[in-house]
């Protein structure tokens, strides 16, 4: 069983969504330590041809707290904000009406009970564009489905859920290749692949020099859910490094 592990990002770019397709199940890793300036709350979205932060708001966001332990602080005056800031980007995007459809949804779960936890809102955001883009590999939360019989950390942390889930390989993004060896993981039994995003993958935007590596969102705007399968599709596993000692500097 094909194993991916990652933390919850608002609306990531294509690779994120190309390793949750390629596994078997996907372990949102919650419980490890929130990233200020990272991905957990934001990305970037195509205004005025450039990429800018399209971002949800966290009550005192904090590097020494859990991702788990945060709260959103939306309203209605702050969704309605964001609502006209992907309106004003997208208006003339070819999908607009059925995206921005599904992001109203996703931002007004924010207003519920359960949706006032960050986890629960990312949780419920990532499940919701999943179904959106055609995939689907079943999802769970670490914090709440995968109870581990202790603390782990890095690369023991991945080990044990893979562990506990009983897969037989993990999968990671390209950016893993420096955090994760493929001894270790074989000394544990798993073997280690890291999914590359194709390169070329590149697409009608509002007929200005393509932007790349935009949130999810973007793609949404502008592609047809033929085109997202078959980006879906379009990476390489690549096995990344023996061992620390291998990275080349």
């Amino acid at each position: 069983m094909k194993l991916g592990i990652m933390q919850p990002y608002f609306y990531p770019y294509i690779g994120y969504w190309q390793l949750m397709n390629a596994v078997d199940e996907y372990v949102i890793a919650d419980d490890v330590n929130y990233i200020k300036n990272g991905y957990i709350n934001r990305n970037k979205i195509l205004i005025n041809g450039e990429g800018q932060y399209f971002r949800i708001p966290v009550h005192k966001p904090s590097q020494n707290k859990l991702i788990c332990e945060h709260e959103t602080s939306f309203d209605e005056a702050e969704i309605e904000k964001m609502m006209n800031t992907l309106k004003s980007a997208y208006a003339k995007a070819p999908n607009y009406e059925s995206v921005a459809a599904h992001v109203r949804q996703v931002l007004e779960f924010g207003l519920t009970e359960e949706g006032k936890n960050l986890s629960a809102f990312l949780e419920n955001a990532i499940k919701l564009t999943a179904k959106e883009l055609g995939i689907d590999t079943p999802i769970i939360r670490k914090s709440k489905d995968v109870p581990l019989d202790g603390e782990y950390k890095r690369e023991h942390y991945v080990v044990a859920i893979c562990k506990a889930r009983n897969a037989t390989e993990y999968y990671n993004a390209i950016g893993g290749t420096k955090l994760y060896y493929q001894n270790f993981f074989r000394e544990n039994g798993l073997g280690l692949k890291f999914v590359q995003t194709d390169d070329d993958i590149v697409y009608e935007q509002f007929g200005n020099d393509f932007v790349p590596y935009l949130s999810i969102l973007d793609v949404m705007m502008f592609c047809s859910k033929e085109q997202i399968a078959d980006m879906l599709n379009r990476f390489t596993l690549v096995d990344g490094y023996e061992c620390p000692e291998d990275v080349e500097e």
